[in-house]
């Protein structure tokens, strides 16, 4: 009786595989086969916007355009710079105010935390923000738009930290404290280790938003500052031909190398992903 009642569980794991390969490919898989396809395309076959492989080959000259004209390695340095010192500050000071939430049960406390968590959810003020950026002489500068995309995203690592510290026990910090240890040595040591794989989907996470953020982007940056979502927009809205057209070519091959890092990553960090969400979820 128990081995019959198991089949249908067994039988039903292909099934749900292949219902999600049958949505994954009209959704996914047709426009990632168009973006590619049609940046390997001379300009006369990327107009027709077409799934079919080029007639011509053009890739090397495509993407050879866009990384020395199209000036996509200065976008490119632009992004670094901003994402890389944007995730050490918000998973350090995130996760730190994250296990100061957890432990707190003052009311001050849980309203900031429920500010730091809205944060998540409400849109920034631009011209607030432009104008505190402005009084600071910041303004259209890299080291502003870092200071506000720090601001803006740690209520992630806030949110995803806190509930998990939440669930872990107090023996641990009871006893280093004991022990002599202070509260920044304790962090280091106890909870920092133990909120690694939270973190890593955090990280993760932090890095896609940040890497594709353009709407504070084409409002704070300008000129050489210009990360690569906004690098993408000015070049695809001035790459039209004399008739008019957009060098769809070009735009797609920029897309391409724009969109590549972030696949890398996820290629790489899917796996610890998803087992940081399970270790998350049974603390939890």
């Amino acid at each position: 009786m128990i081995a019959d009642v198991a089949k249908p569980s067994r039988r039903a794991v292909p099934v749900k595989i292949v219902v999600l390969v049958l949505v994954a490919i009209p959704w996914i898989g047709i426009p990632l086969w168009a973006l590619i396809v049609n940046s390997l395309k001379p300009l006369s076959e990327a107009t027709s916007l077409s799934l079919s492989l080029p007639q011509h080959w053009a890739a090397a000259s495509n993407y050879h355009t866009v990384l020395t004209q199209w000036g996509l390695s200065g976008a490119l340095t632009n992004s670094l710079v901003v994402v890389i010192p944007t995730l050490l500050v918000v998973l350090f000071f995130g996760s730190m105010a994250a296990w100061a939430f957890a432990r707190s049960r003052s009311i001050s406390m849980k309203v900031a935390y429920n500010l730091a968590v809205l944060s998540i959810l409400l849109p920034p003020a631009v011209l607030p923000t432009i104008y505190i950026l402005q009084k600071l002489h910041l303004d259209g500068s890299l080291a502003g738009y870092f200071l506000v995309m720090s601001g803006t995203r740690l209520g992630v690592v806030i949110f995803l930290a806190t509930g998990f510290i939440r669930a872990l026990p107090t023996d641990l910090e009871e006893a280093a404290s004991l022990d002599g240890a202070s509260r920044f040595q304790i962090y280091r040591r106890i909870i920092m280790p133990l909120l690694l794989p939270v973190l890593l989907v955090g990280s993760v996470i932090l890095i896609i938003t940040v890497w594709n953020e353009f709407f504070l982007a084409i409002f704070l940056l300008q000129g050489n500052t210009a990360t690569l979502p906004l690098a993408l927009f000015q070049h695809a809205s001035g790459s039209s031909t004399v008739a008019g057209a957009y060098e769809w070519n070009l735009v797609f091959a920029d897309v391409v190398l724009t969109s590549l890092p972030i696949m890398v990553v996820y290629i790489f960090a899917q796996r610890r992903i998803v087992s940081g969400l399970t270790e998350g979820g049974l603390k939890g």
